[in-house]
C-alpha cells in the first residue's frame, strides 16, 4: 500500500465537501473523542448504557453496515440507528449537515474523500483511544493513513471494498474457456469477454462496467494501469498521470469491446446505481467487479486481481472509514461501538463469515476465508493494490460530468484523440 500520497495529500490543505459549499466557520482542529459534555475521560471499552446512536453510511456498504449494526444492538445495551443514504446524495448531505451542526453520532465516508473531511473538522480525535488498541499496528494500514491529520487519529475501517475481476464460471465453460483458469492479460481478459460474447446467448454479454460513473471507472480502471506498473497521478495528488501509454491501452481495450458489441448497452448511460446488476444476475462473462459483492452472488464466479497491460495483478483498496462527528455528545458510547467494531468477534463472525474482507491484518487468515480460496486471493490482491487519494478528488474523477468521465467518454465512445487535452483538464481540477 502506497501511502506517501495519501500523507501529502493530507497536508495540502482544506477543499471543497460538496459542489460550491465549504463547510465555514469550522475549528481548525477537531474536538477530541473525551469532549462532551461531561468532558469525562473515555474508558478503554467505552460506554454502554443503553444509549441511542445515530449512525450514516452510503447505499454501496449497506449490506456490511447492516450485519455490524445488526450484531451490535443484538449484544449491547445501547442501540444504533443506522441511516442508509443513496450514494450520489452522500456527499451533499453531510456538507450540508456539517455546516448547520447536524452530523449524526457516526458517519462513514468513503475512504477518497476522509482527508478532506478530516481535516476539516468533521470528525473527533480518536488517536487515544486508537492508540490504545492492542492490535494498533494490524489496522489496515491506508484506511488509517487516510484518516490521520498532523499525527492526529480521525477514523477507522468500517468496510474494505476491494476491485477484483470475477468472471461467470458456467459461461465460460459454454464458450470454450477454462473456468478455473482467469485473464492474465488486459488482451485475454478482452478475448475472454469476446468469446462470451460469440455465445449469442439472449440478454448476455461479454462485459459490463459503468461508462457515465467516474467512480465505477476509478474503481475498476485503476487497478490495470497500477499492474502495468505506472500511476494515475503524482504523489501530491496534484498531477494526472492518465495519458500513458498503459492507460491508453485500458481505453483502447474497452474501445474495441464497445465498438464488437460486447459490452452490456446500457453501460453506456450507467451512472453508478446498477452497474454491477447484470452480472450478479448471470448475464454478464467477465468485468472488474467489487468484492463486496461475493456473498450475494447466486452462481459459481470466479475471482482474481485486476490484470495490467503485461500481466501483474491490482486493485483499488475502497470501502469506507468511521469516526465520531464533531457534533456528537455521545463519543463514549460511540466509541464502544467503534471498540467491538474492531474487535475479534465483529471482524471475523460478522464480517468474515460473510464473506467480507476483514480490517486487521491478524485476522486475515480466519476460518472463513480459509474455507474460500476466493477469499484469499482477495486477502492477497489486497496488498498489491492502492488508494489513490487527492483533495479535488471528488471534483476530478467521481462528480457528474467530471474532467475524467470527458476523457473515457471521449476515448471509449466518442472515438475522439482527445486524451492528452482531456487529461490537462483533469490537472486543471486536480490543481486548483
Amino acid at each position: 500500500m502506497n501511502t506517501t500520497r495519501i500523507r501529502r495529500a493530507r497536508r495540502a490543505g482544506a477543499a471543497m465537501i460538496a459542489a460550491g459549499l465549504l463547510v465555514g466557520g469550522l475549528a481548525a482542529c477537531a474536538p477530541s473523542a473525551g469532549d462532551s459534555e461531561s468532558d469525562a475521560p473515555i474508558p478503554a471499552e467505552g460506554t454502554d448504557d443503553g444509549t441511542t446512536l445515530t449512525l450514516w453510511t452510503r447505499a454501496p456498504i449497506e449490506r456490511q453496515a447492516k450485519l455490524l449494526v445488526d450484531a451490535y444492538n443484538a449484544s449491547h445495551e445501547n442501540q444504533v440507528e443506522l441511516t442508509v443514504v443513496p450514494n450520489d446524495d452522500y456527499v451533499a448531505k453531510v456538507g450540508a449537515a456539517a455546516g448547520s451542526g447536524g452530523l449524526p453520532d457516526l458517519f462513514a465516508a468513503d475512504i477518497v474523500y476522509v482527508p478532506n473531511w478530516a481535516e476539516q473538522g468533521l470528525f473527533q480525535d480518536m488517536s487515544e483511544q486508537i492508540d490504545g488498541l492492542d492490535f494498533k499496528d494490524e489496522i489496515n494500514p491506508g484506511h488509517l493513513a487516510a484518516g490521520t491529520v498532523d499525527g492526529a487519529e480521525y477514523v477507522l475501517p468500517f468496510a474494505l471494498d476491494l476491485s477484483m475481476l470475477f468472471w461467470n464460471k458456467e459461461l465460460f465453460a459454454e464458450a470454450g474457456l477454462d473456468p478455473e483458469k482467469a485473464p492474465a492479460t488486459l488482451e485475454e481478459f478482452a478475448e475472454a469477454a469476446m468469446a462470451v460474447q460469440a455465445l449469442d446467448k439472449p440478454d448476455t454479454y461479454g462485459t459490463a462496467t459503468g461508462l457515465n460513473c467516474g467512480g465505477c471507472l476509478v474503481f475498476t480502471w485503476f487497478p490495470s494501469i497500477w499492474a502495468s506498473g505506472d500511476e494515475v497521478m503524482n504523489e501530491d495528488g496534484t498531477e494526472s498521470l492518465l495519458d500513458s501509454d498503459s492507460a491508453q491501452a485500458v481505453y483502447d481495450t474497452w474501445a474495441g469491446l464497445e465498438e464488437a458489441g460486447a459490452v452490456l448497452p446500457s453501460s453506456t448511460d450507467e451512472a453508478g446505481p446498477t452497474w454491477t446488476a447484470a452480472f450478479s444476475e448471470g448475464k454478464v462473462g467477465v468485468m472488474p467487479f467489487p468484492a463486496t459483492l461475493l456473498p450475494s452472488l447466486e452462481f459459481d464466479a470466479g475471482v482474481a486481481g485486476i490484470p495490467g497491460v503485461d500481466g501483474g495483478a491490482s486493485t483499488f483498496v475502497g470501502g469506507d472509514g468511521i469516526g465520531i462527528s464533531k457534533d456528537s455528545k455521545k463519543s463514549a458510547q460511540a466509541w464502544n461501538f467503534l471498540n467491538w467494531m474492531m474487535s475479534e468477534d465483529a471482524q471475523v463472525e460478522v464480517l468474515a463469515k460473510d464473506g467480507n474482507a476483514v480490517s486487521r491484518g491478524d485476522l486475515a487468515d480466519n476460518e472463513y476465508a480459509a474455507a474460500d480460496p476466493r477469499l484469499v486471493t482477495i486477502n492477497e490482491v489486497a496488498a498489491q493494490g492502492d488508494t489513490p487519494v487527492a483533495l479535488n478528488f471528488q471534483q476530478a474523477f467521481n462528480a457528474p460530468g467530471s474532467p475524467w468521465l470527458t476523457l473515457v467518454r471521449n476515448a471509449v465512445l466518442n472515438g475522439e484523440d482527445s486524451v492528452p487535452a482531456d487529461n490537462d483538464e483533469i490537472t486543471a481540477v486536480l490543481s486548483q
